[in-house]
């Protein structure tokens, strides 16, 4: 073998070798990029999700959105500004009665099943109107919804008839249908259905289903809410008979049973 061979094969080794190496840094180079790109776009999207939640979070839902409403629907059967005054009975009727509860109030579902037929037998006979203000504060202490898809249902009903939105405010707060207070099922539409296929004029109501499902008169809930917010009153249910607050014999609390009802309206209609 040539000297000259033995240089040249030794040069050719050494090139070799050399873009061996530089093969080899290319390629480690390239993988740390991918790494880094990987990194990036992980970050990326995390930063971005985090950053759809926290968008997603401060988003108004469909309940702030009907609060701040401009145009509110307000059901027949109403009047005031936004038709927020609900009241039934004759217009003969010479004093009113205000009835102020919140639909997942428990106390209110007890006055009801107790009260509630004697009242009802009241205002058909001409002795008071009732003034009716709906409230939702119970929805606060759980972020539910209940209160306040409860009050816009009986805003549906009371679109078909006062007598109508007696019979299914009763129906809800039956015995059958009242849930624990814990469970916020009055959220759902298809319990409030449910509860309203006992009330024949709510029953295969097509118009009442329809305005359930689609939320017509939740910004007229909403504002009947501000409305019971605004009125000064702080608990459910509260009985005021021409804005003065009526009380058991004895006590400051609403009369809770058909007899102390009896005796506080009938000393509040002479007053």
């Amino acid at each position: 073998m040539s000297a000259r061979n033995s240089k040249a094969n030794k040069a050719a080794a050494r090139e070799r070798l050399r873009e061996e190496r530089e093969r080899v840094a290319k390629k480690e180079r390239a993988r740390r990029q991918l790494i880094v790109a990987g990194t990036t776009v992980a970050v990326l999207a995390l930063a971005g999700g985090i950053g759809y939640a926290v968008m997603q979070a401060n988003e108004p839902t469909a309940w702030d959105a009907a609060k701040d409403a401009k145009n509110v629907t307000a059901p027949k059967n109403t009047s005031g500004k936004d038709g927020t005054e609900v009241v039934i009975g004759k217009a003969s009727a010479k004093k009113t009665l205000g009835v102020y509860e919140d639909s997942r109030c428990p106390s209110c579902a007890n006055f009801e099943q107790a009260v509630g037929e004697e009242l009802k037998k009241d205002v058909a006979a001409g002795k008071y109107k009732m003034k009716y203000v709906g409230a939702t504060f119970l929805d606060n202490g759980d972020d539910g919804e209940g209160s306040k898809n409860a009050l816009s249902a009986l805003g549906a009903a009371l679109n078909v008839g006062p007598e109508a939105f007696m019979e299914y405010k009763a129906a809800l707060y039956s015995k059958e249908f009242f849930p624990a207070e814990s469970k916020d099922v009055f959220a759902e539409d298809s319990y409030l259905l449910k509860a309203a296929d006992s009330v024949p004029a709510l029953k295969d109501n097509a118009a009442f289903e329809k305005d359930v499902k689609s939320g017509k008169f939740d910004a007229w809930a909403m504002k009947m809410s501000k409305a019971f917010d605004d009125s000064g009153v702080q608990g459910t249910p509260t009985l005021m008979m021409d804005g003065k607050k009526i009380n058991g014999a004895g006590t400051d609390q609403t009369p809770m049973t058909a007899e102390s009802f009896r005796t506080a309206v009938d000393k509040a209609l002479k007053a």
